[in-house]
């Protein structure tokens, strides 16, 4: 079956998540509540590829990693390496404009407690698909998080246990693309040092450096 790359807004594929997102847009009216779509560059380079979107962050603004706190940190680097134009002001339409980069998720869906389950995330894989596809210019993925990074793999056809996830871990995927992934920029990951800016900024870059040569 082919797909587009972006789910629509009514999407019932995954029974779970259509009604958890249903029971939000009767608690929270005003929230986007729907497959969150890509935002960026439809010329990028880089594809980041998170795990989903959070309640109140991406499903409530309608945009990823807008609205939390992994956006903070995932905008900040973003633009410290100069892939965007604009401040990021923690809504859709603060005017930020993204260059050579666009940000899409494993799982488009808010899913309960966070955590989408396997079927769900096998699901969702079509709308990846879909959009690395659409990306002819794309030479590298960044996946944040062992989940984006495996859901990533399987999606091109790979091994888990020939490309193992790893902080700052770079892979050729052919083509002459690159996966680099990364720890989760999540507030848990951050606070517990699990992850710094200084380390989240060495992935980009690497990222900047490939993409530059």
């Amino acid at each position: 079956m082919s797909l587009r790359s972006e789910p629509d807004y009514n999407c019932a594929r995954c029974p779970r998540l259509r009604a958890f997102i249903l029971e939000n847009r009767e608690k929270y009216p005003d929230f986007f509540n729907g497959p969150v779509p890509s935002f960026g560059d439809p010329d990028a380079e880089c594809l980041i590829i998170g795990l989903a979107p959070g309640l109140k962050g991406a499903n409530a603004t309608g945009r990823p990693f807008t609205g939390d706190y992994a956006g903070d940190l995932l905008y900040k680097a973003i633009g410290e390496f100069g892939f965007s134009n604009g401040k990021y002001n923690g809504h859709a339409k603060d005017g930020l404009v993204l260059h050579r980069t666009m940000i899409t998720n494993a799982v488009r869906c808010v899913p309960p407690q966070n955590k989408p389950v396997g079927q769900e995330i096998n699901t969702c894989r079509d709308y990846l698909l879909g959009q690395m596809s659409e990306l002819p210019k794309l030479k590298a993925l960044l996946c944040l998080g062992k989940i984006s990074h495996d859901s990533t793999i399987r999606s091109l056809g790979l091994k888990l246990k020939d490309y193992p996830f790893g902080h700052n871990v770079a892979y050729d995927i052919g083509d002459g693309r690159r996966l680099f992934s990364s720890y989760h920029c999540s507030r848990y990951n951050t606070n517990t040092k699990r992850l710094t800016e200084e380390m989240f900024f060495d992935v980009f870059r690497e990222i900047k450096t490939f993409l530059d040569n």
